[in-house]
């Protein structure tokens, strides 16, 4: 048995209520948080391979002198191409694709979905729709991060 002057010793249900009162508060504010970190990492993705799709249609310019399909050469625009990854839909709508000019679009699915960018032959960068929180559709910039 127990004497009057011995404890026992412990963490009584209040306090252990009070820790995960504590934990639930931090957890509500990081984790949205991270879902807004991890996408920006996914909106790297697309924004680095539209970069890279530019790039590959300004070599075959080079060599064909248009944007379009001419005798032997073919052009690198993509055509409802999916990477590996799955989030991002790049396409070269064949209505933007002329002897003089393009635009590439990346769209966003799955975490990404409402997501769209685009690049064109000028190195215009659009932002074409993204989440209201995020900040406004069509402006003439890549928005990268929310508030962006």
């Amino acid at each position: 048995m127990h004497s009057a002057s011995t404890r026992v010793k412990g963490f009584t249900l209040i306090e252990m209520m009070v820790v995960v009162a504590i934990i639930a508060i931090l957890a509500a504010i990081a984790l949205p948080a991270y879902s807004d970190y991890v996408k920006r990492g996914y909106i790297a993705d697309a924004t680095r391979q539209l970069s890279a799709y530019r790039v590959s249609m300004e070599q075959y310019y080079q060599d064909a002198r248009t944007y379009q399909t001419s005798g032997t050469f073919t052009t690198p625009c993509p055509a409802n191409v999916a990477p590996a990854n799955g989030n991002w839909t790049y396409n070269c709508p064949a209505a933007s694709l002329s002897a003089a000019g393009y635009v590439i679009t990346a769209t966003g699915t799955g975490p990404v979905n409402g997501f769209q960018y685009s690049i064109n032959q000028n190195n215009n960068q659009v932002t074409v729709t993204i989440p209201s929180s995020w900040g406004t559709n069509g402006t003439t910039h890549w928005i990268m991060r929310k508030g962006g």
